[in-house]
């Protein structure tokens, strides 16, 4: 479809105004966004950008939704709180499609997130029905000669699931290998993470036993008699042990002789006793990391019932068919239409076209190699959000507003195209698009442009400017507009040389899902890309081959994702640093997470004031009692039950928000007190805390990886994914420039969803730690970051079964003079062509674009 639309001012299609925003970080923001374009809202990480899209604009289209349920409907609902704004109107109704990770529940997969599950229920339970009973219809359908229900084809429901296992698939049982992990250790000293973790009654037999056998403890487990590491596991039977054990309770004296008499259970029962008698969904979770499914042997696991089994639909049956990719059921879609006359026509070909729809548009966002049975919890960020696009966007809806965050996290080039095309599809159709993303490329072919900064947090928050590409490209306040304009190099780094004399990480006869690999090399001390496009298999050899592979090599084992690696007694030790939450509760921060809070509350108490008070460390720790406010616990908020409306939170009046009691605040440290300090910025952190060394390295750590705008109390539970993992970086860098030994960092997709100013820091943040002599290999799709590198690791040529081959390796410009998807973007990367096919140039108005700004100004773009 052609990206060609008409200007707002002629086409009438008017605006969404928004006035005096001041939601987080926004500096009363006034601005009128046009409706019925693609309108990308940009700015560098941190700049408000999401505030004014998500949290302002579709905020208040959401709540005003609400407002027309009854209150009884509205109280079952977690509504947000109302953006602060003086006024918002133009708009409509919206459907927003972020990255938060919102949905836990297991049975989540790719085929009901989509709605997918429930197609294929109706095509196998009705055309089947109109094929003659034990015979095989048109298009490869097999009769059972019994009526079916979309229920037969559910594994979670009484019709659908397993007569054996009820749908669940099999018996969570303990498993010996993940209770010892490392048999070349000792028991107690690093052979098993069970009995270094946990004290239960086992634990405390496990001496009395070794010393009735003459057994040393210090010794090796995989030496120890196999008579004894039996009884550990499988339990004494008959045999009665007696143990006698000290304990001692804390911040109490004195200690406690206990003595205990009877068989040993053994770890293997002992694990199973108390994931059985976990009391919440946390606590079993902790006990399954020793446990391992076995498959039902009815179902094969599946959790499948008969009917699901045995009724086939173009040769293929309903339990076989969900375990396939997107790409093939597409395929398969077809057959089955092709296959289908008279009364199977009829009923099938409607559903067959719903059906093919959604996979198609699952391919053109890039996670046609994803199974339909794939759990939610198992997709990247990226692909969990673009399958729940799938699912908004399958539908035929005209005057929507869809609020998309950073929709192309994680995708290769070569699939970014294809998003560009829905979101001009779904503008032709009369709808509005707000996209929030900071690509030059993909920013460059949106009607509109809102560019938020000019920096972060608190130097954010302000309205730089509004317009077309072409006109934001000449905007010199607007660091987005250079990189439009092409001013300067996206990435800017002088590459390491990498030769035969340069140690290397090898790893040798690679297996893990779709990657084969006969040997792959990490150059150390370099800087290492791991490229391809989306599911081509980079995660599986960053996280289950390299992750784990050297993890094991590390502790003395190995790992059955690869058959040997070589080079790791050159390194001796290894950060994974991911996009996981770093906290789950609003009391952590990134000072409690860095320790830096640790440095800071000692500091306070070794004032004077606290001395005279008799105040410790504790008193000035929000977690605990003793110095927090106690009407709030700490939170400095407290919530108040509205009843039929939904609940409110408001400022605790006892500390007026300030989390501590009367007596802490009246202690100061160098002018500040310590609900002050938690109101400070990491950059103004950095300012203020010049010594001790520790404290000032830890804060000039998390300033180097872009971090300096966050606050040092603000709640991890409002971290993005890309904060935390930037979090994780800035210990990784204290840890590797605190030591001279060589440490191996593994990043997924580091860059994804930065502003390409913010890019070059992290790149900058990567080189402090290759020049204390450490490894960084990352996975990822920016390749003007692939482009910067000491080496690239290029696996292909497509994705899922198509993909996991290597299909080059060696320096950016060596791969880039290969046959591979990615070399044909390296070569534009050093050609200084745009990937995407299209260059703002100052002056030349770009296809698609509104005209003149919809603010009535003149000239270049309005500036805030």
């Amino acid at each position: 479809m052609s990206s060609a639309s008409p200007s707002p001012e002629t086409s009438g299609a008017g605006y969404i105004e928004v006035v005096g925003a001041r939601t987080h970080n926004l500096r009363n923001v006034s601005v009128k966004v046009p409706r019925d374009r693609v309108v990308v809202f940009t700015g560098v990480s941190g700049s408000g950008k999401t505030s004014l899209a998500i949290d302002t604009i579709h905020a208040e289209a959401q709540l005003r939704y609400l407002e027309g349920l009854s209150p009884f409907v509205r109280q079952y609902i977690n509504q947000r709180s109302r953006p602060k704004a003086d006024r918002i109107t133009g708009i409509g109704a919206t459907l927003a499609v972020d990255q938060r990770r919102t949905n836990h529940n297991p049975r989540s997969t790719v085929a009901t997130i989509t709605g997918i599950d429930g197609h294929l229920g109706l095509l196998y339970s009705r055309l089947p029905a109109l094929a003659p009973a034990d015979s095989t219809g048109p298009g490869g359908t097999t009769g059972v000669g019994r009526t079916l229900s979309t229920a037969h084809f559910d594994q979670y429901s009484p019709e659908g699931g397993c007569e054996e296992c009820h749908g669940v698939g099999g018996t969570w049982r303990a498993a010996k290998d993940l209770i010892i992990t490392h048999p070349r250790l000792p028991l107690f000293r690093g052979a098993s993470p069970w009995f270094a973790k946990w004290r239960s009654g086992e634990h405390r037999f496990v001496p009395a036993l070794a010393e009735k056998r003459g057994v040393d403890l210090e010794q090796p487990w995989q030496d120890l008699p196999q008579a004894f590491r039996d009884a550990v596991l499988y339990g004494t039977g008959d045999e009665v042990i007696e143990a006698t054990y000290e304990f001692q309770a804390r911040k109490k004296t004195g200690k406690w002789t206990y003595s205990d008499k009877g068989p040993m259970r053994g770890a293997l029962a002992e694990v199973e006793r108390v994931a059985g008698a976990a009391s919440s969904q946390s606590a079993k979770q902790r006990y399954m990391a020793y446990m391992r499914k076995q498959p039902c042997a009815t179902c094969d696991g599946t959790g499948f019932g008969e009917a699901a089994r045995t009724v086939s639909l173009g040769g293929v049956s309903y339990q076989r068919l969900v375990t396939f990719e997107v790409d093939t059921v597409r395929n398969w879609t077809g057959d089955v239409l092709a296959g289908l006359s008279g009364m199977q026509r009829e009923v099938g070909e409607p559903l067959l076209e719903a059906l093919g729809a959604r996979l198609t548009l699952l391919q053109r966002l890039g996670v046609g190699h994803v199974q339909l049975f794939r759990s939610a919890a198992s997709l990247s960020g990226g692909e969990l959000q673009r399958t729940r696009l799938a699912a908004q966007l399958s539908t035929d809806l005209t005057g929507m507003t869809f609020v998309l965050d950073e929709p192309g996290t994680g995708l290769h080039p070569a699939d970014k195209a294809h998003l560009l095309d829905i979101a001009h599809e779904l503008r032709g159709s009369g709808n509005t698009v707000l996209l929030v993303d900071h690509d030059p490329e993909l920013i460059a072919r949106a009607d509109w442009i809102i560019d938020m900064g000019p920096g972060a947090g608190r130097l954010g928050g302000h309205l730089l400017a509004s317009g077309p590409p072409a006109e934001i490209s000449r905007c010199e306040e607007s660091t987005t507009g250079r990189y439009l304009a092409r001013r300067g190099r996206r990435v800017d780094r002088i590459p390491r040389p990498v030769d035969d004399r340069t140690p290397s990480l090898v790893l040798r006869a690679v297996e893990v899902h779709n990657v084969t690999a006969d040997e792959i090399r990490f150059p150390l001390g370099r800087l290492t890309c791991l490229t391809g496009v989306s599911g081509s298999g980079k995660s599986s050899v960053l996280r289950d081959v390299l992750g784990v592979g050297v993890a094991a090599c590390l502790d003395g084992g190995t790992a059955d994702t690869v058959g040997q690696v070589d080079g790791v007694e050159h390194l001796s030790w290894l950060a994974v640093v991911d996009q996981d939450p770093i906290g789950r509760t609003p009391r952590s921060n990134p000072a409690t997470y860095t320790k830096a809070f640790d440095i800071i509350r000692r500091l306070f108490a070794s004032a004077d004031q606290a001395r005279a008070l008799g105040l410790d460390a504790s008193a000035f720790s929000f977690n605990a009692p003793g110095g927090r406010c106690e009407a709030c616990t700490g939170y400095g908020r407290r919530l108040v039950d509205m009843h039929f409306l939904p609940d409110v939170w408001v400022i605790c009046d006892a500390c007026e928000g300030r989390r501590f009691t009367p007596e802490v605040l009246t202690v100061s440290y160098r002018g500040l007190t310590i609900d002050a300090v938690l109101g400070l910025t990491v950059a103004e952190a950095v300012e203020h805390f010049q010594e001790p060394r520790q404290l000032a390295t830890t804060l000039r750590a998390l300033d180097k990886v872009g971090l300096g705008y966050l606050q040092l109390g603000q709640s991890a539970t409002d971290l993005s994914g890309g904060e935390a993992q930037r979090l994780k970086l800035a210990n990784a860098i204290q840890r590797g420039t605190r030591g001279h030994s060589s440490g191996l960092i593994l990043m997924d997709e580091p860059v994804s969803g930065l502003h390409p100013a913010d890019i070059q820091q992290m790149v900058d943040a990567f080189e402090l730690l290759l020049e204390a002599g450490h490894t960084v290999i990352v996975a990822e799709h920016d390749l003007h970051v692939a482009a910067a590198s000491d080496w690239v690791v290029d696996l292909g040529p497509g994705a899922g079964a198509a993909g996991g081959r290597v299909m080059a390796e060696g320096p950016p410009r060596e791969v880039a003079r290969t046959n591979g998807v990615t070399a044909a973007y390296l070569r534009r990367v050093e050609a200084g062509e745009p990937l995407l096919g299209t260059q703002v140039v100052p002056g030349t108005p770009v296809p698609g674009t509104p005209g003149a700004p919809p603010q009535g100004e003149s000239g270049p773009a309005a500036r805030g």
